[in-house]
């Protein structure tokens, strides 16, 4: 079995099949809660394992594919590992463990219904993604899309409540609806333009395709891959939102909207072609489309009240600055958008954990009723503010790297309009996150139980001997554990870019020119 999983090819397979055999065995343990819940933790650090053996080979100068079946001549479902996917399967499988933990502490917490169901489409969800981060062309991909697709769907209806019902159907509709009413259409065209589906650095429609029907090519991949949020196909994700908080982290942060840019990528890089792009001028449509989602976003969120509702908006926002790295069509641009992915997943699910043990240790989901509940959750809303200076882009968080190399690339390709629309989100960030936090620890009222007290009210004798401690009420520590380990990761991303940026560098662009501001070199 030990020389079996040192294949390269057995490795990827077994990513697929571990999570897979885990959702069988969740079922089957279903009257065994704990038993239930130790196979979705251990089938976590397995498959970190796992994606980590790969990293090392692919560290190593190995390279690796597998087919499992030719479903028709030239087109086989077929895995490989390239460092792009590989990025994005170790940000989801680490994440997805982490947020395991946390889905325990809250269902347990908030006493919601159908564990078994849950962790069993959690499974099946990571299986379908990690099949998507190895996939070897644009059928296998297409094919594991559409089943992280159906494999959420029970996920966001979860509660069965008419809304969540609702909701599921605008996720169902619109995701299915794009990837077979554009994507599909796109990669049946690209065949035919091409003979191909096989993922090829510097993409395969050069000398293949008149330049005149690139941008409509590209506007089907864009718009066809639903997943992205690009406006104006991005209304499914604050729908999505009626699903328990666990669910929403997933989302957000570990599968589904970054399978949708991560699909993004792999089109421009190993479809088109970045140099392709760049001569046909395709491009220029994208940037501004993703230019205005960034921007109208960000104001909407700060309209929102609804703490999950501003969250849904300012990802939208986010995973356009990776569509936008990508649409710039440069090496930097696609560090950039890389680097994106993982700096916005570590803040994301930061934010949607804490958002989740707030409405588990409070009952409140309205960022105006958070007055003075910071005081009574300081490791929540710690946590929160963190992971909100990660996505504004600030020091020392990660966040500030994937701005800084968006900002370069776009220097790198000549749209210096885009430092403006990169710094005017930033400060629309600010607007619409940091209140949060400040509401929280210095705004009116303290929350106490089920009511709230004037701040400078009497203070118990129990509670003055009890000091600090006494007034905590936080959610149960498998909720908040989680989020402060991810908050601590936001600042660790910070440290570690180079060799990130590195790594990605020598599949994309010459390692001088990937300088950071502390004016290193991201080169090995």
């Amino acid at each position: 079995m030990t020389g079996l999983l040192a294949d390269p090819g057995s490795l990827i397979l077994a990513t697929l099949i571990l999570p897979a055999i885990s959702a069988v065995l969740i079922g089957l343990t279903s009257r065994w809660p704990n038993l239930r819940e130790a196979i979705s933790l251990l089938t976590g650090v397995g498959l970190v394992a796992l994606v980590l053996s790969l990293l090392q080979h692919v560290l190593d100068g190995g390279s690796a594919s597998v087919s499992v079946l030719e479903v028709m001549p030239g087109i086989p479902l077929a895995f490989e590992v390239e460092r792009l996917g590989l990025l994005f399967a170790i940000v989801a499988s680490g994440l997805w463990t982490v947020n395991t933990v946390y889905g325990i502490g809250y269902m347990r917490g908030n006493n919601e219904d159908n564990h078994t169901r849950f962790f069993v489409c959690f499974a099946v969800a990571i299986a379908s993604t990690m099949g998507i981060a190895f996939a070897g062309n644009l059928f296998t991909l297409f094919v594991f899309y559409e089943i992280l697709t159906l494999s959420t769907y029970p996920l966001v209806t979860h509660k069965g409540t008419p809304e969540a019902q609702a909701g599921g159907r605008r996720y169902m509709g619109l995701l299915m609806g794009t990837s077979i009413g554009f994507l599909l259409v796109a990669i049946v065209w690209t065949w035919a333009l091409t003979g191909t589906l096989d993922f090829r650095l510097g993409g395969i429609l050069a000398g293949s395709v008149d330049e005149g029907i690139v941008p409509i090519l590209l506007a089907l991949y864009m718009f066809g891959i639903g997943k992205a949020a690009l406006m104006p196909f991005h209304f499914w994700l604050p729908a999505a939102m009626v699903a328990p908080t666990p669910v929403s982290a997933f989302l957000h942060a570990v599968a589904v909207v970054k399978a949708g840019v991560f699909s993004v990528l792999k089109v421009i890089v190993y479809v088109f072609g970045i140099d392709f792009l760049a001569v046909t001028g395709a491009n220029t449509w994208l940037i501004w489309v993703a230019s205005a989602t960034i921007l109208l976003a960000s104001i909407v969120a700060m309209t929102k009240d609804n703490l999950k509702a501003r969250l849904a908006y300012s990802t939208v926002g986010q995973l356009a600055y990776v569509v936008l790295g990508a649409a710039m069509a440069s090496s930097l641009g696609i560090i950039g958008g890389s680097i994106q992915i993982a700096m916005h997943a570590m803040g994301k699910i930061t934010l949607f954990m804490c958002a989740g043990a707030i409405y588990v240790a409070a009952h409140k989901t309205l960022v105006s009723e958070l007055d003075g509940l910071g005081r009574k959750m300081p490791f929540t809303f710690a946590a929160f503010f963190i992971g909100s200076i990660s996505i504004i882009g600030l020091p020392p968080t990660g966040g500030a790297w994937s701005k800084w190399f968006l900002m370069q690339g776009s220097v790198q390709s000549g749209d210096i309009v885009l430092l403006f629309v990169l710094m005017v989100s930033s400060i629309l960030n600010v607007a619409y996150l940091i209140p949060i936090a400040i509401r929280g620890f210095f705004a009116g009222t303290e929350f106490s139980g089920a009511q709230a007290a004037p701040v400078g009210a009497a203070v118990s004798p129990d509670a003055k001997r009890g000091g600090f401690w006494s007034n905590i009420e936080e959610a149960p520590l498998l909720c908040v554990l989680p989020l402060c380990l991810t908050a601590l990761g936001c600042f660790a991303l910070f440290f570690f870019v180079d060799p990130i940026a590195a790594y990605l560098g020598d599949m994309l662009a010459p390692p001088e020119t990937l300088l950071t501001p502390n004016g290193g070199s991201a080169s090995p």
